[in-house]
């Protein structure tokens, strides 16, 4: 519910007490990097995350120096065991599914040993369908202040997604639920978390879901919690992202909660950009040109479109981008491609540029001084020095979500360039999760 002149009413909540952090659906653990910027004295209790490469990079960035074995001849586990033990927790490979006996028999006993350590040293609970209330272990609940968060996946609700809501636990989004179960387990041991934290798309209380939202927050409310829910911008709290998120704070008792209050922006996506790129990153002048038709209003006919589309997404390459006349940029700026009746945006230097696959759909291709908002594909770019198009860098988009280079560097050594761009699109903006928790304390 949004605050309303009664919940003043109530007293502010503040944490009091040393805090036990659970992170459901954690990534690479946005909420434990606002904490840990915000300088709060925190246990990293449990996280429950399936992937693998957002496992790891939880442990690079949160455990850097730890270890589960002291050597290797502490590792006795045989991969046949390994395999039964990682397949019954159920590790993803893709976000999606859980990963088969047979591809997890593909793995090698080093590969199966890294993933079981990193499970370990995180206190990782793994797949949410197979987590109990029990498996939390809040005790102590008069020493302890427990935040449980959970960002549960989107995808079937964002404009990008499929439509399927999150009606029931057959849909990626559905698994709302779950955390629905758990807490009713949790209820009934008598051992709810004193702070609940949802983040999401703000569809999640649009039309189309907004009946289920408020399902959701009649059962927090009869379980016995106060919520306050609020769509937050990245732009209001020092992130030159576009970035529109809806958050919940629930509160177990009869407590207020007011959300930070929106900042001036006073950085560019200039402030955030490397020095020196590689010129690997430069959207190829080929593959511009290819999608220079002017049939149906400057876009290629659809089925050309999607033909070549996929032939350039294989390369990694941008499409639907256009300079002005006969592809020359002007002096300072370069006219990119619009859904809109002019056709075109201007942009500059330090402007963020669409460069998504469905560019040809979107208005807003072109951000003033701003990024629009990252996604687990590479769909944001910039202008060079000589007005020539590139595509953002995994640092730059790390930078975006308000992650510091030097956990960026731990994250960087043990993934490909792909998986970094999903890792930080498929995020929390940490500036944003510091001001909320902020209000808290």
């Amino acid at each position: 519910m949004n605050s309303t002149i009664f919940d003043y009413l109530y007293p502010t909540f503040k944490i009091n007490k040393p805090i036990r952090l659970i992170e459901l659906f954690a990534g690479y653990g946005s909420q434990a990097l606002a904490l840990k910027y915000l300088g709060v004295q925190f246990e990293q209790y449990k996280i429950c995350e399936w992937a693998i490469k957002s496992i790891q990079a939880y442990k690079d960035i949160h455990f850097p120096n730890t270890q589960y074995w002291k050597d290797k001849e502490d590792c006795t586990i045989s991969k046949e065991k390994l395999q039964e033990l990682l397949y019954e927790v159920g590790i993803s490979q893709n976000y999606n599914e859980p990963m088969k006996l047979e591809q997890i028999k593909r793995l090698s006993h080093e590969q199966l040993l890294r993933i079981y350590e990193n499970i370990m040293i995180t206190n990782n609970l793994v797949n949410i369908q197979g987590t109990k209330g029990k498996d939390l272990e809040i005790e102590d609940t008069d020493k302890y202040d427990y935040i449980l968060t959970y960002s549960f996946p989107c995808q079937d609700l964002s404009l990008a997604g499929k439509g399927k809501g999150m009606s029931d636990t057959s849909t990626r989004s559905g698994m709302l639920w779950e955390v629905e179960r758990i807490l009713s387990e949790c209820k009934e041991l008598g051992s709810l978390p004193q702070v609940l934290l949802m983040e999401n798309v703000p569809q999640v209380h649009g039309q189309d879901n907004v009946k289920d939202f408020n399902r959701w927050q009649l059962k927090l409310e009869n379980l016995g919690y106060k919520n306050y829910f609020k769509d937050l911008i990245a732009t209001d709290y020092g992130i030159p992202q576009t970035r529109n998120r809806c958050f919940m704070v629930s509160v177990l008792g009869d407590y207020n909660y007011v959300f930070p209050k929106p900042q001036q922006l006073n950085s560019t996506l200039s402030d955030f950009l490397e020095k020196e790129v590689s010129d690997k990153y430069l959207v190829k002048p080929g593959t511009v040109k290819c999608f220079m038709t002017q049939k149906d209003n400057g876009f290629p006919r659809r089925e050309r479109f999607l033909e070549s589309l996929e032939l350039t997404n294989k390369k990694k390459l941008a499409a639907t981008i256009t300079a002005s006349q006969g592809s020359k940029a002007t002096d300072n700026h370069i006219l990119v491609k619009n859904a809109s009746k002019k056709g075109y945006l201007e942009a500059k230097m330090g402007d963020g540029i669409d460069i998504s696959s469905r560019m040809e759909y979107h208005r807003g291709t072109v951000q003033k001084n701003k990024s629009q908002t990252l996604t687990t594909q590479i769909n944001v770019g910039t202008l060079t020095n000589d007005l020539k198009i590139r595509t953002l860098t995994p640092k730059e988009c790390f930078r975006l979500m308000g992650v510091k280079d030097e956990d960026y560097e731990k994250v960087r050594k043990n993934q490909s360039e792909r998986s970094l761009y999903h890792l930080a699109g498929d995020s929390i903006v940490v500036n944003v999760l510091m001001a909320i928790f902020k209000e808290m304390l």
